[in-house]
């Protein structure tokens, strides 16, 4: 199917050397904003910097080769972060390797059941709660870089709280130097990009914070001084796999994947609107997962596509596959020429470049503008999101927030189900509308409208009779949909109203309530001739029943 066929392959059949130049050009700019980044995401997610960098070569690489966008640039994002670090503290390499393997497998197996479209499904003020919820956890957890802070043996904090309240405990052990470097390459990574447009604001950061460490007398860590740096290529690794260590790993296996879905469609579509044209987000999904697995055999972390390298590469010319695919063989030079010299980074030019990147995927526009103008149950879905996702982690921000969504969806268009009944008023009545139809009193009408769910069975409650009444029209023609609750819910209505000798007549009854109806034999309950058209012809029908 065209849906899960890969882009590079679509791409290469008009392919000419004009677009190959571009597409390198590209490619190698978007390696030189993806190395400082990969670094500095490897470490706020609590392994070493190679693994960044391995993720970007490996996942880039097959991502880009695979996948349904023609310009995405996928490797790690400062989504996964806080949950990775997670994984790694509670389970080690092995753990966060097979729940990323487990995701990748969750994702081809969502490409493959043509899951692309789903994803839409999952409501904006959960993605904008969390991703909002993301960057604060970023944020504190490099407060301890930033200002060089010192903890004591054995505090070694992992949930975003704990984390917090060790840098309330122990500011006091501020070290000005760390700092200093810290805010200087704040300050070179908020006015470099009004300056310099082709070179990416984090590698001169990079590059002045390198410079400030090794010639002024400052004393602050870098990265050398924390992790063994090492310029060797990515080597397969395959973890010890057992039922326990599996079962563990689910729920975190399907958040990264849920994740790495929402945030490489929501690129894709980004994309798309840059360059006017269209991805296939089952094959996307198909690649995401392959990426994924890919990466974790090679000594990498979860990856996705990346929006804001996904847009440099298409400012950069970058068309098809062939500038991700670049961006990844670059990358492996990089890494083999460059990467000793990473060990010079200094820690505090790292927490620097994770604020911007904070700040560029929190949203705070959208979140206080959802708030200002979205119905009260979407504030209280965001702020769930955000707040669990700060206080707790991802996995369960994402199943609340979900749980509390779709409860007050279903609040929400229980709300639009009303039954009410046709006005009777009799000849002494002042003001009557001459145009009111008259019917027999035996006749009794209510119209029904919205969807019959189970959220919405008790509005059958709502249908009386009076002593009087012979026959009782239901008009259907506002109601769309029809379940098993509220179908049982009319079959009780029914029975209850042929006991007391009423003949129930439906008007107008649409198609998918007058499949579920036939499915379950209630329309030979009622009698086949007691479902009408339209009104008309049920008040005819009910006329019938009155006069027999």
């Amino acid at each position: 199917m065209n849906s899960l066929k890969p882009m590079l392959l679509t791409s290469l059949k008009s392919y000419n050397r004009s677009q190959f130049i571009k597409d390198v050009t590209a490619g190698i700019i978007v390696a030189i904003i993806a190395l400082p980044l990969s670094i500095a995401l490897a470490l706020a997610s609590g392994v070493g910097p190679e693994a960044g960098i391995f993720t970007a070569i490996v996942a880039g690489f097959v991502i880009s080769a695979l996948g349904g966008s023609s310009v995405q640039i996928a490797g790690p994002t400062a989504a996964f972060a806080t949950i990775v670090a997670g994984i790694v503290a509670k389970d080690g390499m092995d753990g966060l390797v097979i729940a990323t393997i487990l995701a990748g497998i969750f994702l081809v197996l969502m490409g493959l059941c043509h899951f692309g479209s789903l994803i839409k499904f999952i409501p904006f003020t959960i993605t904008t709660g969390f991703t909002s919820g993301i960057a604060v956890t970023i944020v504190i957890g490099q407060l301890k870089d930033f200002f060089g802070l010192t903890y004591p043996d054995g505090v070694k904090p992992i949930e975003t709280t704990e984390k917090f309240r060790a840098v309330v405990e122990n500011f006091s052990t501020i070290n000005i130097d760390a700092l200093i470097v810290g805010a200087v390459s704040l300050a070179v990574l908020i006015i470099a990009p009004y300056i310099f447009k082709r070179i990416p604001g984090s590698l001169i950061a990079v590059i002045i914070g390198i410079l400030m460490v090794q010639f002024l007398p400052l004393k602050v860590s870098t990265i050398g001084n924390l992790y063994t740096i090492s310029n060797s290529l990515p080597s397969f690794h395959l973890p010890a796999v057992s039922f326990e260590v599996v079962q563990n790993a689910l729920p975190n296996a399907f958040t990264i994947a849920v994740l790495a879905a929402i945030e490489s469609l929501l690129s894709c579509v980004v994309a798309d609107g840059m360059i006017n044209g269209k991805h296939r987000s089952d094959m996307e999904l198909v690649a995401q997962g392959a990426g994924n697995i890919a990466s974790a055999l090679f000594g990498g972390i979860p990856a996705t596509g990346a929006i804001a390298r996904t847009a440099a590469n298409i400012k950069n010319g970058g068309r098809t596959p062939i500038a991700g695919i670049v961006h990844s063989i670059t990358l492996v030079i990089v890494l083999v020429v460059l990467m000793p010299y990473a060990g010079m980074i200094p820690m505090p030019t790292i927490a620097a470049i994770l604020f911007i990147v904070a700040y560029n995927m929190c949203q705070w526009r959208t979140f206080v503008k959802l708030v200002m103008t979205a119905p009260k149950s979407d504030i209280i879905v965001l702020f769930a999101s955000f707040i669990l996702t700060v206080l707790f982690d991802l996995v369960v921000a994402i199943e609340i927030g979900m749980v509390l969504a779709c409860l007050l969806f279903i609040k929400r268009m229980s709300e639009e189900t009303h039954v009410n009944s046709w006005t009777y008023v009799d000849d002494d009545t002042p003001d009557v509308d001459e145009h009111l139809q008259k019917l027999p009193l035996q006749i009794r009408v209510y119209e029904i409208s919205g969807p019959l769910f189970f959220g919405a069975a008790s509005a059958i409650e709502h249908i009386v009779v009076k002593d009087f009444t012979t026959c009782l029209v239901l008009r259907m023609r506002s109601v769309p949909a029809l379940d098993s609750t509220t179908m049982n819910a009319l079959v009780d209505l029914v029975e209850v109203c042929e006991s007391k000798g009423i003949t129930v007549v439906f008007s107008h009854v649409n198609e998918q309530p007058m499949k579920v109806m036939e499915k379950a034999g209630f329309t030979e309950l009622v009698g086949k001739e007691n479902f009408q058209p339209n009104i008309s012809a049920a008040l005819k029908r009910a006329e019938e029943v009155i006069a027999e």
